[in-house]
């Protein structure tokens, strides 16, 4: 049904422009000739008016003209339409050289060209006009709203609100261009630079605030969302006004609410794409743990790269499936996604994948990451994190995969937990395994990623839905933060250097105190710190540290830069690996029985893992 509208507005656009490129070439002729045309030149017209005009529809038509939506329309959309008017008027003029030997003027075909670029514009302006005074509600009712810029994103957004019943009426922008103040952006005056924003939010009483500056990255975008969060106005951001004809709610919306990743921005990763996709175009890629939140948007970032079949392997079959549907709606039901449901745990179930369908690459993101559970069930830590990493780099090596990718995290760093434990023993058991095999082993070390499974931004949000109070476990704990989408790319990207065997530790950027994380979130929620929401101070959890590492001492003295400015690489830890093997079979046999022995083992073969933890009663 949107397919058949969307065919019958076009239709009667080309209708209607047909009509009026053709009053645009009579109106010229009798302009040229004082409104007495000759019959010759009358009938060279009525002769070759209809190609005339069929040529300017078909450049119209090809030039997007039609996809344009004029009510958010600005002078991208304008020059647009010169282009498109200009391109057949030239064809025209060549034409009527070199074909039909001169039976059009000149000045004809030029004024005609430039009546049709008026008249077009000027009617899908005016129609815009009329909607607006026909349509919108009345701005005087409506909250006032302070716009962050003053350019044409900005244009569009005070657009966008006047057309909106349910947006705010824009009364005041700021921008820090110096020359835009005092002038007016669709009759929105600029009264000040964006630090301006508390005392005019005061003085105009506003009650929403939009930031729209599609430019704004990393510090700079932090800054400004941080200053407008402070104001407890509600703070939303312009989406990018070409998105607005996509097929979704959120952009038909126009503005998104600020989330966390905004004001914790951080500039945008440069991806050597090239060196990315010569690993991964036409290979065979396997993901555990394809489903989670950093598997599944590995799996969104590998399928860009044309890989010739992406296998999305969970033991957790929803969101592995809910994946797959997300995928084949984006690139259509032709991706070749294959979802495999086993556990990492069971080696022939692994075995039988690798001989079915052979993959060349491997990203390994399953384990279990929850500190707290694992303090509770240290064995089943091990299971899974370390003898499932064991099984899989045993199936990966003897099936011929070329290079394997291990998910670490700076909890493997002088680990004071049991995951953090199981994931440094995973560094060290792929470092050892490294040693005897071709294939290319490596292990990606980073912090945090905000919105994963069980991190604390969800938990802050929920809380402060429901009233409060938000809870941390200490005042002044910090904690390295990345997106999903950052992590996601650098780890691909670290794939693509392939020194087998090494650690390569991620650029995190400054630390984040986790109280100035929960006030922000209060703040941008509407509520003071301390006056409508408290925040308790619970004490640290079993295994929690006040800040992570994301370097070994040893480590810090040759960390070496890599050829990606926010990738670092590790040598090679020194490895026994008989004795380390011997170990391993220790704590494998330690397993069997959740207790104390687990952790025991775990000691012996990490020197670093100084354990901070309580077993349940009765364990």
């Amino acid at each position: 049904m949107e397919q058949i509208r969307a065919l019958g507005r076009k239709l009667v656009l080309m209708i209607i422009d047909g009509a009026i490129i053709a009053a645009s070439f009579h109106l010229a002729l009798n302009l040229r000739f004082q409104w007495e045309i000759p019959p010759e030149i009358g009938a060279r017209w009525t002769e070759n008016g209809p190609w005339m005009v069929g040529l300017y529809l078909l450049a119209f038509a090809l030039g997007g003209l039609y996809e344009v939506m004029w009510q958010y329309a600005g002078v991208r959309d304008l020059t647009r339409l010169a282009v498109l008017v200009a391109i057949p008027n030239a064809l025209i003029f060549i034409i009527n050289a070199w074909v039909i030997h001169g039976v059009l003027h000149n000045t004809v075909m030029f004024i005609s060209a430039i009546l049709a670029f008026l008249f077009i514009g000027g009617i899908r302006f005016v129609w815009r006009w009329v909607r607006f005074i026909l349509f919108s509600p009345q701005g005087a009712k409506k909250a006032p709203v302070l716009i962050v810029g003053a350019g044409n994103a900005a244009a569009w957004a005070v657009t966008l609100c006047k057309q909106k019943e349910n947006f705010g009426n824009p009364v005041v922008m700021v921008d820090d261009d110096l020359k835009k103040k005092n002038l007016r952006v669709q009759g929105v005056p600029v009264r000040g630079i964006i630090s301006d924003v508390p005392e005019l939010v005061r003085k105009y009483h506003i009650q929403e605030i939009v930031i729209a500056i599609p430019t704004l990255r990393g510090e700079r975008l932090r800054e400004v969302v941080n200053l407008c969060t402070s104001t407890r106005a509600r703070v939303r951001m312009l989406n990018d006004p070409q998105l607005v004809e996509k097929d979704t709610l959120k952009t038909r919306a126009g503005l998104r609410e600020v989330n966390t990743s905004d004001f914790l921005s951080r500039d945008e990763v440069v991806l050597d794409a090239d060196r990315i996709r010569q690993y991964l175009a036409g290979k065979t890629v396997l993901v555990t743990g394809g489903g989670g939140s950093i598997g599944s948007e590995l799996c969104r970032q590998i399928i860009k790269f044309n890989p010739k079949q992406l296998l999305v392997f969970d033991i957790y079959e929803n969101c592995a499936y809910e994946l797959e549907m997300e995928l084949k709606r984006t690139y259509g039901q032709d991706v070749p996604v294959t979802v495999l449901i086993g556990s990492i745990r069971d080696k022939k179930r692994l075995d039988e994948v690798f001989e079915k369908y052979h993959p060349q690459v491997v990203f390994h993101a399953a384990a279990h990451k929850h500190v707290p559970l694992m303090e509770i069930s240290p064995a089943e830590a091990v299971k899974n994190n370390v003898m499932g990493t064991k099984n899989l780099l045993s199936s990966a090596s003897a099936h011929g995969v070329e290079r394997f990718v291990q998910l670490s995290t700076d909890k493997a760093v002088n680990p004071t937990n049991v995951m953090g434990c199981t994931k440094r023993l995973c560094e060290l058991l792929l470092q050892a395994f490294a040693k005897g095999t071709e294939m290319k082993c490596m292990a990606v070390r980073f912090g945090n990623v905000l919105g994963s499974h069980g991190s604390v931004i969800p938990l802050f949000e929920s809380q402060i839905r429901k009233g409060g109070p938000v809870t941390i476990t200490h005042p002044d704990i910090v904690r390295y933060f990345m997106t999903i989408p950052e992590a996601a790319q650098l780890v691909l990207q670290a794939g693509s250097l392939a020194e087998s065997g090494s650690i390569y530790v991620l650029d995190m950027g400054d630390p984040v105190k986790i109280m100035d994380l929960a006030k922000k979130l209060i703040r941008f929620y509407g509520y003071e710190p301390g006056v409508d929401m408290d925040i308790v101070v619970t004490g640290l959890r079993p295994g929690e540290k006040l800040y992570e590492e994301l370097m070994l001492d040893a480590e810090q003295e040759k960390m070496q830069k890599t050829a990606h400015n926010k990738i670092f690489v590790a040598p090679p830890s020194e490895i026994d690996v008989s004795r380390f093997y011997e170990q391993l079979s220790e704590l494998n046999e330690a397993a069997e029985h959740n207790d104390e022995g687990v952790i025991q083992c775990l000691e012996k073969m990490v020197p670093t893992y100084h354990p901070n933890r309580e077993m349940l009663k009765g364990e």
